[in-house]
């Protein structure tokens, strides 16, 4: 779904001053400005390749690929780095389970996830780098900390951060180091200094499969997963660039942790905005494999075409919890296929953006607000009115190509409503469910938002003594 920039030349220079993202270091919205001007440079942290990935790995990644689309669409040149973690226990320890390398683990998640991130719309980004091809580069900024005093080695062959020595540590998370450390429960083991000090650099062991062994300075082992990270971004973008992104669970320890070695190594600003999606709930707590309540892609997908899931995700601002349920998916689909409706009544022309009519600036006023995708969803609803009053093909051709920077209506609208007519039988019962609930609780305008939302896809509700029943509408 690759889009060229959408926006006249000679409205380049006001996009690029207008754009204000929420940057989790300074808790606050800030005007963004690159460091190179046109060109943004953007590191995201990217997947643990041992497992597939599950509805929330897609929430942060289609979250951060409308960043990097909303800033092409702005103008920008953009170098948009995803890493690859393919070593680390977990990873250890499913090769092992599974009686295979760990590079043929790897290479076959990396396939996995590829092909769920493409159905979803999700963008390859301009560079993947593996953790496993950056060792030297790792080893060299481990080498560079232990000269500055801040990594000290153990008897048990690691090398560990020591936190302590960093006077900024702590300043992502908003905590000092006397709070992290009240909430700690590891004691001092392994020959830590500190039960807040993290590991560099792992000793080698003997249970340990030779394929995840290297041999270093610091004797043979393998990198902590937190210097992963600092050094591919390094070697990628530079000592200091623009957007460092991830989820919220990676703010502490692991972004923080990123600063401290980075900036202990370099002596610069790492990165100058940090901005973290918020989780995917499922009854109220966050989607996670560690939980048990996770649910894959390529399984949601079996149920929901993958623009329905797009949408999902994208019609909720990234910052924000984000509740799962098979009702709020049929609730996206119904809203999708009336986007669609519009343009399937009109041949939509294709447009070049102007950003000072109504439409366009209200989405553009929506994206450059820390990318406010609900109000800039808002804006396609509204035009697909528009468009279904006037009839206007360039009117449809603007709703198209907004949507497009969002990843959505691209696919023939005729093709799609066809897909995607009517509901399975579990999907409406699920919905009747969730009515029944809402009316329990006495929230009776969710249920009769419910009520309205089937009797749009041509199902009628008929409530009884006995329960709700449904039958097509004639």
């Amino acid at each position: 779904m690759g889009l060229r920039p959408l926006f006249a030349p000679k409205q380049q220079k006001q996009l690029f001053m207008s754009l204000r993202i929420y940057n989790t270091l300074s808790r606050a919205i800030a005007d963004f400005s690159p460091l190179e001007a046109g060109h943004v440079r953007m590191y995201v942290c990217g997947m643990t390749v041992y497992d597939l990935c599950h509805v929330g790995h897609a929430r942060s990644n289609v979250a951060f690929d409308v960043v990097q689309r909303w800033l092409k669409a702005s103008g920008y040149k953009v170098t948009h780095i995803r890493n690859i973690t393919d070593i680390d226990d977990k990873i250890i320890k499913r090769a092992v389970e599974n009686g295979e390398t760990i590079r043929a683990l790897t290479d076959r998640m990396i396939e996995a996830m590829h092909a769920d991130f493409d159905a979803l719309g999700i963008a390859r980004p301009t560079a993947e780098p593996r953790a496993t091809e950056f060792v030297p580069q790792m080893l060299s900024m481990i080498g560079t900390l232990e000269e500055k005093g801040l990594a000290y080695r153990t008897p048990q062959g690691d090398v560990n951060y020591a936190v302590r020595k960093f006077p900024g540590y702590g300043k992502l998370s908003g905590k000092s180091l006397d709070e992290l450390h009240a909430g700690e429960r590891v004691a001092v083991l392994d020959g830590k200094d500190d039960p807040l000090d993290f590991v560099l650099w792992k000793g080698a062991k003997a249970s340990e499969p030779a394929d995840v062994k290297w041999d270093s300075a610091f004797g043979p082992g393998r990198p902590g997963w937190h210097i992963e990270c600092s050094a591919m971004a390094c070697q990628m973008l530079g000592n200091s660039f623009d957007i460092h992104a991830g989820g919220a669970d990676l703010q502490f320890p692991h972004h923080e942790n990123e600063i401290a070695q980075s900036e202990g190594a370099t002596g610069q600003q790492f990165a100058h905005f940090w901005m973290h999606n918020g989780f995917i709930n499922v009854d109220n707590e966050k989607m996670s494999k560690s939980l048990g309540n996770f649910f894959t892609i390529r399984d949601v997908l079996k149920a929901f075409d993958a623009e329905t899931v797009r949408f999902f995700l994208v019609r909720s601002h990234y910052r924000t919890p984000l509740n799962y349920s098979d009702v709020h998916l049929n609730d996206a689909r119904g809203g999708l296929k009336r986007l669609y409706t519009a343009l399937q009544a009109v041949v939509p022309h294709d447009v070049q953006i102007d950003w000072a009519t109504p439409y366009a600036a209200r989405f553009k006023a929506a994206m450059d607000e820390d990318f406010g995708t609900p109000e800039a969803v808002a804006v396609l609803f509204d035009l697909a009115g528009e468009v279904n009053r006037s009839k206007s093909a360039e009117q449809a051709g603007l709703l198209k190509a907004l949507g497009g920077i969002l990843g959505i209506l691209q696919t023939d609208p005729v093709a799609y409503l066809q897909a995607g007519a009517g509901l399975d039988e579990a999907a409406i019962q699920a919905h009747i469910q969730a009515r029944a609930d809402a009316k329990a609780a006495k929230n009776f305008a969710e249920a009769d938002r419910i009520r309205k939302l089937l009797l749009e896809q041509g199902i009628v509700l008929k409530d009884s003594a006995a329960g709700t029943t449904w039958e097509a509408a004639q």
